[in-house]
């Protein structure tokens, strides 16, 4: 009688072990695979996230019009108030983002919950008729995990000199020829300087608010 050979239990659990190691292996390269490709897509979020702020940001302040947004005790016209950590100013936004026209923005860095900040912008329709600003939608948050940040600013003298850098606008009756926006972002992310130049509506040059040398400070409201 000829009998059949089979396996012994001893060579059944090595290859039970033999295929649990292979199947460790591909579950930890799939692991890996995945967690590859959620940071890509994770770093890519983020470079987006600071590429399309720094884009709004810069065609925003390029775009600045000379209208007033408030008036000072004295009834001159307040054009741009900026600080170290907020901003606002009066610019056209484009067509796409449904909203036509001048509108007042101000841009600021907020404290979070958590350690950080975050940099936000807020927008307003300005009434014809002076009446209180009506907020657009809710704040939006351009850039978050902002670690440390300043703007600065600069204009030109009454000789028609640069000055230096001003952390705080003082001159609410002109404007600034150049914005820097500086921060710091957590996890190691880049924020290139940003340096955006004013470019003055050329209709507003011809009315009382001339934009020229820098006049004496106005407070501001």
């Amino acid at each position: 009688m000829k009998h059949t050979a089979g396996f012994t239990l001893f060579e059944v659990l090595a290859a039970l072990a033999l295929l649990s190691l292979l199947l460790l292996g591909v579950y930890a390269g799939i692991r890996s695979s995945t967690h590859t490709v959620e940071s890509g897509e994770l770093k890519i979020e983020q470079l987006d996230q600071v590429r399309s702020s720094q884009q709004f940001l810069r065609r925003e302040l390029m775009q600045a019009l000379a209208q007033a947004i408030a008036h000072d005790d004295s009834g001159n016209n307040i054009f741009f108030v900026g600080s170290s950590d907020e901003m606002r100013f009066v610019a056209p936004l484009p067509g796409y983002l449904g909203r036509m026209g001048p509108q007042l923005i101000d841009v600021k860095l907020v404290s979070t919950d958590r350690d950080g900040k975050q940099l936000v912008a807020s927008l307003a329709e300005l009434p014809p008729d002076g009446s209180p600003l009506h907020p657009l939608g809710d704040p939006q948050v351009l850039v978050d995990g902002v670690v440390d940040g300043a703007f600065s600013y600069r204009g030109l003298n009454a000789q028609g000199q640069p000055m230096d850098w001003q952390d705080d606008w003082k001159f609410t009756g002109n404007m600034p020829n150049i914005v820097e926006i500086k921060l710091t972002l957590a996890h190691g992310r880049e924020w290139p300087l940003l340096s955006a130049p004013l470019r003055v509506n050329a209709a507003a040059a011809q009315g009382p608010g001339l934009l020229r040398g820098l006049q004496q400070p106005q407070p501001v409201m």
